[in-house]
């Protein structure tokens, strides 16, 4: 028996094949760059779209392991000559890493379609609370993008002539180019092009530490020696608060190698079935990879004694060091390996292309930010989101000059604000739920411990980092956050003016409802005369606004249509892309809504047809139903309706969908009229 995953393909749910006009030189030229459209009706889309445990643990946990590309050696490096206080830093990562993973694990448990600090943060604790989540993360993600490619450049500058230097910002902008075209052709391609760079950098750079504590076995007394003398000298310079203070600042410097665990539950919706195991195996991969990495290079560090060096990174100063007995194979190991770093971190800029198209594709679906940053494009892609993100990173990496360091500072606190949120939302769950959810106290430490953590490395960055330009990441920040209140409340006004036309769909159900006033309804059950005017309605549902242009229709043209055709498409959107079940069921709706304008008209004694169909785009669906409606009804005439606003500017043509006038376009090119009629709120 067919798998219900596969009744939306059948035949009579297929449209119908139509031949395919010349692509012009525009569709042939983003054909070339984007990738051909996807199909919607492939039984292995989602499986093609979506990532198993290992392309995730490459597309997502690249974000975490990058960072020991710079968390590492800023956290090192903050000691100022007590550098082996920094065992006490590592041992500290590695403890913050399990503890953060363990409780992402109890999110993605708990949310299975989706479970992102956003998400979270609005579900367990308030939609305000999740839109303050949702900001710090989208900033979060922008600056992923920004300090993977200025870290990125820097590895590669570190071995290559001191000329290349003048031309770091230019290098470092191309980059951040260059894979938002790639995101534009899809989640998938991008990742499966980046898999050898991954396994190059994880192959380079387990080898490089395992070599180095190998060399060393015989010295680990030593280094204990050596660690206590530094914490007996450090005692006696600083103090023991000084000492606390000194390490504390170093751990929290490094704080953004946590970053990734993040990007795993909010980007489940793009995981294999089954998502929770795909995604708890994924959380599994990069704690045991990243805790190992950020230990081993400590501990190098301290075997090798590493300083930093002017043009060079701090890895590049160790690995020139691990490798200098080494002749000419040594050399081809540090350019190996400095260029798989530098090929990890724009792996990892990957993330942010993936996780914040996402996050601002949810948050546009709450109606804090424009919705357009919802719709999908052809290659089922958040398209709009991806053209942000690459721009404000770019526009990110000109304000900075492309300074790692400015980048360390901007981008450490926001992801914790979204962690402390999501672990404060958790444990308000599970105490909320403690007589209904078995080891309730057991889920409640680890998600306690998590937020206890996550709050004492926020308060310690905001502490330490607010004069070194943590300032500016809260002022960005806040600045966002009112923007999308702004949004808001126009979406929210603009709702409840709205809710006054849908009192037309209450009356409209009524039994003793008077179809025009002035206008006597015909019979019931009339036939269908084709010669006769019909009317072609746009409609979004059965609703106020629909209902409203039927009637202007009506009392307009009293009389002339005696045939109504309504035309809904059914928009594929960030929403209710999430496996082909979503698929069918908002097929389902669409033509459930259709079907209640045909039965209404019927009633009141007009002839009455629909058309459906989805995708994701209204204006090409809109133009292939199109000559199936003229070859059935040759006296049609296309109508649609429109919101007039008191006061028409910028601010409302950016957040309301001016669609129709795109369709009206469309139409006019095969020449046909479209009258859009105004309805004023």
């Amino acid at each position: 028996m067919k798998s219900k995953s596969r009744c939306w393909l059948r035949k009579a749910h297929r449209p119908a094949k139509r031949p395919r006009a010349k692509a012009s030189f525009a569709e042939r030229l983003k054909t070339l760059f984007t990738g051909r459209p996807r199909s919607l009706y492939d039984p292995r889309l989602f499986q093609k779209l979506s990532l198993g445990a290992f392309f995730a643990w490459v597309g997502l946990g690249s974000d975490a392991i990058s960072s020991c590309c710079y968390g590492p050696p800023e956290a090192f490096l903050a000691l100022q000559g007590h550098a082996y206080l920094s065992i006490f830093v590592a041992l500290g990562t590695v403890l913050t890493i399990f503890v953060i993973s363990a409780g992402y694990s109890q999110i993605v448990e708990l949310f299975p379609t989706g479970g992102g600090g956003y998400l979270v943060a609005s579900k367990l604790l308030s939609p305000t609370v999740g839109m303050l989540s949702g900001c710090a993360l989208l900033l979060d993600y922008v600056l992923v993008i920004t300090i993977s490619f200025a870290s990125g450049v820097d590895a590669i500058l570190s071995f290559l002539p001191a000329e290349w230097h003048s031309f770091q910002l230019e290098i470092k902008i191309a980059g951040i180019a260059i894979l938002t075209l790639l995101n534009l052709r899809g989640i998938k391609e991008p990742t499966i092009l980046l898999v050898p760079l991954f396994l190059t950098f994880l192959t380079t750079h387990t080898f490089a530490i395992l070599y180095a504590l190998v060399v060393h076995l015989m010295k680990f007394p030593e280094l204990v020696q050596t660690t206590m003398g530094d914490i007996h000298k450090a005692h006696s310079e600083i103090g023991l608060a000084g000492m606390i203070f000194l390490v504390v600042r170093a751990y929290s410097l490094g704080a953004g190698t946590y970053t990734g665990i993040e990007a795993v539950s909010n980007g489940l919706p793009m995981l294999r079935e089954p998502k929770v195991k795909t995604a708890k195996r994924t959380m599994l991969y990069m704690a045991i990879s990243l805790a190992f990495l950020v230990m081993g290079l400590m501990l190098s560090y301290l075997f090798y004694r590493v300083e930093p060096q002017f043009g060079k990174t701090l890895n590049a100063v160790l690995f020139n060091s691990l490798t200098s007995d080494w002749g000419r194979p040594g050399y081809v190991f540090v350019i190996v390996t400095l260029v798989s770093e530098a090929t990890i971190l724009f792996v990892a800029a990957q993330t942010g292309f993936f996780g914040g198209p996402w996050v601002l594709a949810n948050m546009a679906l709450d109606s804090w930010f424009p919705t357009r940053f919802a719709i999908l494009s052809d290659r089922l892609v958040t398209q709009n989101g991806v053209l942000l993100m690459g721009s404000v990173a770019s526009g990110m990496m000109l304000l900075t000059d492309g300074s790692v360091r400015l980048l360390v500072v901007l981008y450490s606190i926001n992801v914790f604000i979204t962690f402390v949120l999501s672990q404060l939302g958790m444990v308000r769950y599970w105490w909320r739920a403690r007589s209904r959810v078995r080891h309730w106290l057991t889920k409640l430490l680890v998600n306690g411990m998590g937020l206890g953590l996550t709050a004492f490395i926020l308060v310690s960055m905001v502490v330490f980092k607010f004069l070194e330009g943590g300032w500016i990441t809260l002022l960005i920040t806040g600045t966002l956050i009112g923007i999308a209140i702004l949004i808001k409340r126009h979406y929210n006004r603009t709702a409840r003016l709205l809710r006054r036309l849908d009192e037309l769909v209450l009356a409209a159900a009524s039994p003793g409802f008077e179809f025009i006033p002035g206008i006597t309804s015909l019979k019931p059950n009339p036939e269908f005369d084709p010669k006769s005017k019909t009317a072609v309605l746009l409609v979004n549902g059965f609703n106020g606004m629909g209902l409203h242009t039927l009637f202007n229709v009506i009392r307009l043209f009293e009389g002339v249509c005696k045939n109504f055709v309504f035309v809904q498409v059914g928009i594929i959107d960030a929403g209710n892309f999430k496996g082909a079940a979503e698929v069918e069921r908002l097929k389902t709706h669409v033509k459930s809504e259709v079907d209640r304008y045909v039965d209404f008209m019927r009633r009141h004694g007009y002839y009455a047809e629909g058309f459906t169909s989805i995708g994701t785009d209204v204006v090409d669906e809109v133009v292939q139903i199109t000559p199936r409606i003229l070859e059935r009804f040759p006296q049609a005439i296309f109508f649609g309706g429109r919101l007039a606003f008191p006061k028409d500017s910028f601010f409302t043509r950016l957040l309301h969908n001016y669609t129709l006038f795109v369709v009206q376009r469309g139409l006019y090119e095969q020449g046909i009229p479209l009258v859009i009629l105004p309805i004023r709120i």
